[in-house]
């Protein structure tokens, strides 16, 4: 971003956040917001706690499982819509329909098939982050020229070769914007999940505090997701940068 010709680093948004933030606590104006500055004394309290460490160890472990079969899953199945015209009329419309869905809506109702475990916290990830996977390897695969694939052909490529040598290379930037962008939802998901299912993980731990009104608790708890899920953007969003170059390749 730039103001009058000066460049300002994207960093600052967040500093001006913060200084807000510390404003608005120290003024007392609600004793749901405390300062900034006790808040992350807090969470540096928090994070020497062996309680701490349990619930982000259940947290992580739910929270990658979910993902890895969004992704493993989701990949697939968009490409193949892409590149299927009869299986995009197939999955098409039940693709839309979850993504527009209220998804926790549908946590009861995995919960009362596969129990209280970390199966149905496992699931509700992969709930929230598969169909935007989809939906974005589908445009990828779309935007494939078509002379690649009759040049695969020609050259003899079996059905596999084809798609793990073209279509999977040729929509990468779409793929990883989609990961992304199902690994930010998977977060929501996961917390989600463990608040409604069964209360492990982080989802006990904000019980535990909004319970006993322990706000500054609850905030710092907070800035650890907002974390997660700001390095997960930066992440993936300096990968996807890296590989821009594939799509000229489907031209």
């Amino acid at each position: 971003m730039e103001i009058k010709g000066y460049r300002i680093p994207a960093m600052a948004s967040l500093l001006l956040w913060a200084v807000l933030w510390e404003i608005v606590g120290r003024l007392g104006l609600t004793i749901l917001i405390p300062p900034l500055s006790t808040t992350l004394g807090r969470l540096v309290e928090i994070v020497g706690t062996d309680g701490f460490w349990d619930a982000m160890s259940i947290t992580l472990r739910t929270f990658l499982w979910g993902s890895f079969i969004a992704i493993l899953v989701g990949v697939p199945v968009g490409i193949l819509m892409g590149r299927s015209v009869i299986l995009d009329r197939m999955l098409l419309p039940w693709v839309n329909t979850f993504i527009s869905a209220p998804l926790s809506a549908l946590v009861p109702v995995i919960m009362a098939l596969f129990g209280f475990g970390e199966t149905t916290i496992v699931l509700t990830v992969v709930l929230f982050a598969i169909w935007i996977i989809i939906l974005d390897a589908r445009a990828g695969a779309h935007a494939i020229s078509p002379s690649l694939v009759e040049m695969a052909r020609v050259y003899g490529a079996s059905s596999w070769q084809a798609f793990t040598k073209i279509f999977v290379w040729s929509a990468l930037p779409e793929i990883l914007t989609g990961i992304r962008l199902g690994l930010l939802r998977a977060v929501k998901g996961v917390i989600i999940g463990q608040l409604l299912v069964s209360v492990v993980g982080f989802g006990r731990l904000f019980e535990i505090y909004s319970s006993n009104f322990l706000m500054e608790h609850m905030w710092a708890l907070l800035i650890v997701l907002f974390g997660l899920a700001f390095a997960i953007d930066l992440v993936f969003g300096l990968i996807e940068r890296r590989v821009d170059y594939f799509a000229s390749s489907r031209s």
